[in-house]
């Protein structure tokens, strides 16, 4: 089949990220993809072989145009139209797709919540005749499922047989002496108002030295302190992002990209949640908490750091931190990215789902 996938750019590198991903793993299958996005400059970020001169390329089998380019473009005949996260198609491009026997799949943000797998795969009648389906990524098999290249997990427990600062010197450039082998390492990937001082806190006052790695510049007011290190890091292009994940006994994440990357690393992970207006990012993460089953520490720590909540994040990573939790955490980490792996990843199912609805068509 063939696949136009859009991308709109809302904040930071999430959006782009997934579509990307997906674009890679859909041409990785043998599709012809053509990725339609607005900012190409964030997606550089992410992938340094983009070039920003061009108007149009092909990058890891993935054809990759601006946004303004696809209003005189025509839709895919009998192909696939991938709207990412509801970003709203180019009006002369939707109303081609009728004539060409589209398919229209509205690409949902991810969610643990129960309602998504009702509505996973439900119609959307449009008034153009084109079929329109809502597609949702999510934890359980009754959902899209989650984005996953076939021989992640086989990488990654390949990298891990290897000796980590070796690993980290290669993906950051830092020195040994800069890359200590007797302590924790941790990844810092926040949104600005995370409760950092909660975080160098407990750090600070462990008898376990920590390491924590910050892409770019360190925010500001987070410095190295008691057993605390704080240590600046390159900005790792995606390509790298699963293997500096792989290195770190703590990753500190945020939004859904980073979240699923973190997932696949089996190690325990503090989410934070893109935050929306009167807090309705709270239930959705109690949902995904509900899913995760970590221990009460962890748990209280997840929400801690999500509420902007200092004293909480102390006290909740201090007691994460201690012997048997942390063992429980890092047991259940790894059990349920054996159970997330053991299931089909997004972009085998939403191969899948298009077959069947063109072949009831």
């Amino acid at each position: 089949m063939a696949f136009d996938l859009f991308c709109r750019v809302i904040d930071n590198f999430g959006d782009a990220g997934v579509c990307w991903r997906l674009a890679r793993q859909l041409a990785a299958l043998g599709h012809a993809v053509q990725l339609w996005i607005d900012r190409p400059d964030v997606l550089a970020r992410l992938l340094p072989e983009l070039s920003l001169q061009a108007d149009a390329q092909r990058v890891h089998g993935v054809q990759v145009g601006h946004w303004t380019a696809a209003e005189h473009a025509q839709p895919p005949e009998g192909g696939v139209v991938i709207e990412a996260f509801a970003c709203t198609l180019p009006s002369r491009y939707a109303a081609a797709m009728a004539a060409r026997q589209c398919l229209w799949i509205n690409l949902e943000y991810l969610s643990a919540e129960p309602w998504v797998e009702g509505c996973h795969g439900l119609p959307s009648p449009q008034g153009s005749g084109v079929a329109k389906y809502f597609y949702f990524p999510g934890f359980t098999p009754a959902t899209g499922g989650l984005l996953r290249e076939p021989d992640l997990l086989r990488r990654r427990n390949q990298a891990q047989q290897l000796d980590r600062t070796r690993r980290l010197r290669a993906l950051t450039g830092l020195s040994p002496s800069q890359l200590p082998a007797d302590c924790r390492y941790l990844l810092l990937f926040c949104y600005p108002d995370a409760p950092l001082a909660g975080l160098q806190q407990a750090l600070a006052s462990q008898d376990t030295p920590s390491c924590l790695l910050v892409p770019g510049a360190p925010p500001p007011g987070l410095r190295s302190q008691g057993a605390l290190r704080v240590q600046s890091i390159p900005f790792v292009p995606q390509a790298h992002f699963d293997a500096l994940l792989w290195c770190c006994d703590l990753n500190f994440v945020r939004g859904e990209d980073s979240l699923v990357r973190a997932l696949w690393a089996g190690a325990p992970l503090v989410w934070q949640i893109y935050r929306q207006e009167d807090d309705a990012h709270l239930d959705k993460l109690d949902a995904w908490l509900a899913r995760a089953r970590w221990p009460d520490p962890a748990q209280a720590l997840t929400r801690a750091w999500n509420r902007q909540d200092d004293a909480g994040v102390a006290h909740a990573l201090g007691q994460a931190l201690r012997a048997d939790p942390w063992q429980a955490w890092q047991a259940r980490a790894q059990s349920w990215c054996e159970t997330l792996g053991a299931q089909p990843d997004l972009a085998h199912n939403l191969v899948n789902f298009c077959q069947k609805q063109r072949q009831k068509s």
